[in-house]
C-alpha cells in the first residue's frame, strides 16, 4: 500500500465516521417514531371514538423521540470539535 493511498484513505474514513455514527443513532428514533404512529393507529382502528382523546399523547411521543434525535446530531458535532 503506497503512502498516497494510505493517506486518502485516512481522509475518506476520518470523515465520514460522524455522520455514519449519526446515521446509527438515527435509526433508534426512526423505530420509535413507527412504533408510536402504529400504535396510535392501531388503537384508534380498535376503538375510533378514543382517536381524539388519545391524539396529544401521540405528538408528545413524536416530539419526545425526535428531540433524542437532534441529541444525537448535536452530540455529533460536540464531540467531533473536542476531539480535533
Amino acid at each position: 500500500m503506497s503512502v498516497a493511498s494510505a493517506v486518502l484513505a485516512e481522509g475518506v474514513v476520518g470523515g465520514s465516521l460522524s455522520a455514519i455514527g449519526y446515521g446509527l443513532a438515527a435509526i433508534g428514533p426512526g423505530i420509535g417514531v413507527g412504533l408510536v404512529f402504529s400504535a396510535y393507529i392501531q388503537s384508534t382502528a380498535r376503538q375510533p371514538e378514543s382517536s381524539r382523546l388519545t391524539l396529544p399523547y401521540v405528538w408528545i411521543g413524536f416530539a419526545v423521540i425526535e428531540a433524542l434525535a437532534l441529541l444525537g446530531i448535536a452530540f455529533g458535532f460536540v464531540f467531533k470539535g473536542s476531539t480535533s
